[in-house]
């Protein structure tokens, strides 16, 4: 079992206990923004285990049937994950605006703030956990993941707020407006999961700055490396892939041709470990001579 892999176990094992006590406690007093907190903690512990199984496929080598591996995985359970919490955000506002209109009654205990106050800590320490191992390992499930965990830091500050406001003034209203503050930031947090996903899904290219960092690398190779053309990249899951032709003088020999692109190969592989590159070798079509002052192409990129 990787990092990635424990770490979402880690999430969903925590996030368990969590919506067993907000589920108990907030049934118990009727309190609608603790059995709110204790859903979107139930969703926790789903979107915890998917990104554990999703990790764990995402892990698997190429086969016969996935040449480029099973990355993509990751975005399939971010993109599942966020409709899934735009619908648990949609029936918080409903059960809110239904209990506002029948005038239904909240008796506090203090074991509502207590299991509040144990949410808010446990939130903290799971996305700093998640957050860290996704940037680690660039995974975009635990990103995902910790970006919702840190949605409910503020969800519980929230429904915390809302008891002690509720428990001191007895106006309910307080509990009903902080769980539908709590259902605008699931379905917001939501929205940005989902558009990540997404993005892995439709191929988009990989960041500007990595992509940037290649550009630098190839505009800086010496001679006879003459140029590139048909540079494509794409994100899949927690891998980053790209294909380019290089361009050298025509009248260097194929396996020395072959070697310099070796090179080239292994000066991206050491400042970008993350991207699978391929890279096609094509003669250079310029008729000049055998040095870099006669070199049409770089003498253009440099004017």
């Amino acid at each position: 079992m990787d990092i990635k892999q424990k770490a979402a176990l880690f999430a969903a094992s925590s996030a368990s206990l969590l919506a067993a006590g907000k589920f108990g406690i907030g049934l118990f007093s009727g309190s609608l923004a603790v059995v709110s907190s204790g859903l979107d903690s139930l969703l926790d512990v789903f979107m915890s285990a998917m990104n554990f199984l999703a990790i764990r496929k995402a892990s698997q080598p190429p086969d016969e049937t996935h040449d480029y591996g099973h990355a993509k995985a990751e975005n399939l359970a971010a993109v599942a994950q966020s409709l899934v919490i735009i619908f648990s955000g949609a029936i918080i506002l409903y059960k809110a605006g239904e209990k506002y209109w029948t005038g239904a009654i909240i008796q506090y205990t203090s074991l509502d703030l207590g299991i509040m106050g144990l949410s808010l800590i446990f939130s903290l320490i799971i996305s700093t956990v998640l957050r860290r191992i996704g940037r680690k390992t660039d995974s975009n499930a635990l990103k995902a993941d910790a970006l919702h965990y840190t949605s409910d830091l503020y969800s519980n500050s929230a429904a915390i707020l809302a008891i002690g406001l509720t428990f001191y003034t007895g106006i309910t209203a307080f509990d009903l407006l902080f769980s539908v503050v709590i259902g605008i930031i699931i379905i917001i947090s939501a929205l940005s999961i989902l558009k990540k996903g997404s993005l892995g899904l439709m191929d988009t290219r990989i960041p500007a700055v990595t992509e940037n960092t290649l550009m630098e690398i190839l505009k800086q190779q010496p001679y006879p490396f003459a140029g590139f053309h048909k540079l494509r990249t794409r994100i899949s899951g927690s891998r980053i892939f790209g294909d380019l032709h290089v361009l050298f003088c025509r009248k260097l020999k194929i396996d020395e041709a072959h070697d310099r692109t070796r090179e080239l190969e292994s000066e991206i592989q050491g400042r970008i470990p993350s991207l699978d590159i391929v890279i096609h070798i094509e003669p250079c079509e310029e008729p000049c001579g055998d040095s870099e002052e006669n070199c049409t192409i770089r003498k253009s990129a440099s004017a």
